[in-house]
């Protein structure tokens, strides 16, 4: 299986000529300002429709608004201030639409992010079977039913809102303006890798787990840069992500922070119990599965192979 880097190359040589270090660098600072006020303004807000709605005080205070639904919601709400951010920096730092990050033709393809959602969720199922015969023991989540399928359109909105900010900041701003200057794939892959990796850290979850989800978010953001390389958009990682988050948040939970929309909860990563050994098998679960991601999309003889970008010729969403 080879990968034709024709479309990338059109990608990589959209930006035009104020797209410098020093340029992207201020854009990224822009960005993360917004994202940091616009996180401080929601979760003020949040915090304070969460804790008027307590008959008593909550005795787990800000650590119990966070794995509330309100305070899912807030969060997930707060990564609109990615899409400012990026939108600003685009606009009065290179000059340029912001669409021009979403591939080619500038526009985000919508057959590729319906592949890339359909593979994520294809290989999740995958992962999902596999996490229970490494600890069996899932539950239903504390959601009834009514009030899952209520909520269920929001969430996949948010999410939608989360993921995509996500992708047009890693795997095109920063990935297009790196790779505009870098020929080496060890700098614009690498770096926003890394970058997007380490944001997955979790202070409340051993050393030996925190490094199994971090080997996992790596090799998924490889699969993510990768399906961006290979078709010169940012379609089929929109959905990909996408269907990755959507598992956590609405069908089947790991963690206790991000439950509450859950119709299932299996055992949480940042719980007592988990050995080096399962550790090292979760890793290799998330490595497997991703690896089958990239065959389901880029293989020739796969049905959700996603081909090229060409410009001029790609659906829009």
């Amino acid at each position: 299986m080879t990968i034709d880097d024709t479309a990338f190359e059109r990608y990589r040589d959209t930006p035009n000529t104020r797209t410098t270090l020093l340029r992207l660098l201020l854009g990224t600072l822009i960005v993360v300002l917004f994202w940091g006020a616009t996180t401080a303004a929601v979760l003020i807000g949040g915090t304070h429709v969460y804790f008027a709605g307590q008959a008593a005080a909550s005795p787990y205070g800000m650590e119990g608004f966070l794995a509330s639904p309100i305070g899912i919601l807030s969060a997930l709400t707060s990564f609109a201030g990615i899409w400012i951010g990026l939108w600003i920096a685009m606009r009065w730092v290179h000059g340029e639409p912001l669409s021009a990050l979403f591939g080619t033709g500038r526009r985000i393809s919508r057959p590729d992010f319906l592949k890339g959602l359909i593979a994520v969720l294809t290989t999740s199922a995958l992962s999902e079977i596999l996490l229970y015969l490494l600890a069996p023991g899932i539950a239903r989540g504390t959601i009834s039913l009514s009030s899952w399928l209520l909520f269920a359109i929001p969430i996949v909105a948010l999410t939608l809102l989360q993921t995509s900010s996500e992708e047009v900041l890693f795997r095109g701003y920063l990935l297009r303006g790196l790779a505009s200057r870098f020929r080496s794939p060890v700098i614009w892959a690498l770096l926003p890798g890394l970058l997007f990796t380490s944001l997955h850290w979790s202070g409340g979850s051993s050393v030996a787990i925190n490094a199994c989800v971090l080997v996992s978010i790596a090799a998924f953001a490889l699969l993510l840069t990768v399906v961006v390389y290979a078709t010169g958009n940012l379609g089929a990682a929109f959905g990909a992500h996408l269907g990755n988050n959507l598992t956590g948040f609405l069908l089947i939970s790991h963690q206790q922070s991000y439950n509450s929309f859950a119709l299932f909860t299996a055992k949480p990563l940042e719980g007592p119990g988990w050995m080096v050994s399962d550790a090292i098998l979760i890793a290799l679960i998330g490595i497997a599965c991703s690896l089958l991601t990239i065959a389901l999309l880029l293989h020739p003889r796969s049905p959700l192979k996603v081909p090229a970008e060409v410009p001029n010729a790609v659906g829009t969403a």
